[in-house]
């Protein structure tokens, strides 16, 4: 008896553990939109909140046109003020609150706000909101019963510059042909290219085909596909139309290696500049010798001679060596040696006679001036006193 009276008492403590689990992911699957005010003029802001969300979501907030929440946004992002939208990050509770700016979007009302996540799970909504003063426009029938299938494998078109490799973003254009399997025109259809990198879920970003494809007819269309700067590796192209993956392509980006060589060059840049700079501080600021003054004026070049070079003359053309001049000999006789030879002529006295003369004999002292005249070496000589008779 007491094990059957445990067995419930164990069951109705388990369900209200599983209770409260349950009710809040039922409240995070399904997420809320409510605004403070349903209209407002442009200029104006109203304040949006929400609840259900996928806790630390990165959500952002629009007001689009030609939008209804039963249809969502026809036109994709293309109808939205994308230029004054707003970003927010739900708490751990996944709830938010934030103001929004009211504008004009670029088609005509009806309106609403409309809150997407920017990453991870794809969830939206939307709230009927009314800008004062902008056109309204009837929505464009439905389309019922069209239905877009890939024809052709999908083709990635394009090449990198050289741009791209310093690190620009890799672009291409994502190429495939659609036919319409349905009974219904499709008229500019909203495509979703996502790119994955690895194996990380992929980002989308919507892009609008401008085209209509009739029942049973077919269509080429181009999408242009980004990536973020400096990205490379094997990345994977997605393709989404109305909920379900239409095609994939995978995409090989090249490294970027001009941004390897800018890094590069910078580590063997700096390094050199600092290297000198240290050099120039340590060279001006060391110690000089007591006894050399340093000249704060910039030091002057010293001009190094250039050497000539001198062409060889031929042997023909080379003159003799000049003999060193030859002094003319001193005359000197030979019965006079060098030592007792005549030295300079000095200042003779005239020849006298102590014999007794008359005097009527007349004496010239000119014949007798010449006679021993210095100028006339060679004339004779008149005998001494003991010559004399």
């Amino acid at each position: 008896m007491s094990a059957k009276v445990r067995i419930p008492a164990l069951a109705v403590v388990l369900a209200l553990l599983v209770l409260p689990w349950a009710g809040s992911a039922s409240a995070a699957g399904t997420p809320g939109v409510k605004l403070s005010e349903s209209q407002a003029g442009t200029g104006g802001s109203i304040t949006v909140t929400g609840s259900g969300w996928r806790p630390r979501a990165l959500l952002m907030l629009l007001i689009c046109g030609q939008a209804e929440p039963s249809r969502g946004v026809i036109g994709g992002t293309n109808s939205c003020a994308n230029a004054d939208g707003r970003a927010v990050t739900t708490d751990a509770d996944g709830r938010f609150s934030r103001a929004l700016p009211v504008a004009d979007p670029p088609v005509p009302c009806p309106c609403v706000v409309h809150v997407a996540t920017a990453t991870g799970a794809r969830a939206q909504a939307d709230a009927v909101f009314q800008v004062a003063g902008h056109a309204v426009e009837p929505l464009p029938a439905e389309a019922v019963g069209g239905r877009l299938s890939v024809l052709t494998d999908t083709v990635l078109k394009g090449s990198d510059s050289v741009l791209t490799w310093f690190g620009a973003p890799p672009t291409r254009t994502l190429v495939l042909t659609v036919g319409n399997v349905g009974t219904a025109p499709v008229k500019d259809p909203v495509f979703e290219v996502g790119t994955a990198h690895g194996v990380f879920a992929p980002q989308w970003d919507e892009r609008q085909w401008r085209g209509t494809v009739a029942p049973g007819k077919k269509a080429r269309v181009e999408l242009p596909v980004e990536l973020a700067g400096g990205a490379h590796g094997d990345y994977t192209v997605s393709l989404r139309y109305g909920g379900k993956v239409l095609a994939e392509q995978p995409w090989g980006v090249r490294r970027p290696w001009g941004v390897t060589l800018f890094w590069v060059l910078l580590c063997l840049v700096v390094p050199a500049a600092v290297f000198r700079v240290g050099m120039a501080v340590v060279d001006r600021v060391r110690p000089r010798p007591s006894g050399i003054r340093r000249s704060t004026a910039a030091p002057r070049r010293h001009r190094v001679p250039r050497p000539t070079a001198r062409i060889p003359r031929p042997p023909w053309r080379t003159p003799a060596p000049e003999e060193p001049p030859v002094s003319p000999p001193t005359p000197t006789l030979p019965w006079f040696t060098p030592d007792s030879g005549p030295g300079p002529a000095g200042r003779l006295s005239a020849p006298h006679d102590d014999r007794p003369r008359s005097p009527t004999t007349p004496t010239t002292a000119t014949t007798a001036t010449t006679a021993t005249s210095p100028t006339n070496p060679t004339a004779p000589r008149s005998p001494g006193r003991k010559g004399m008779t």
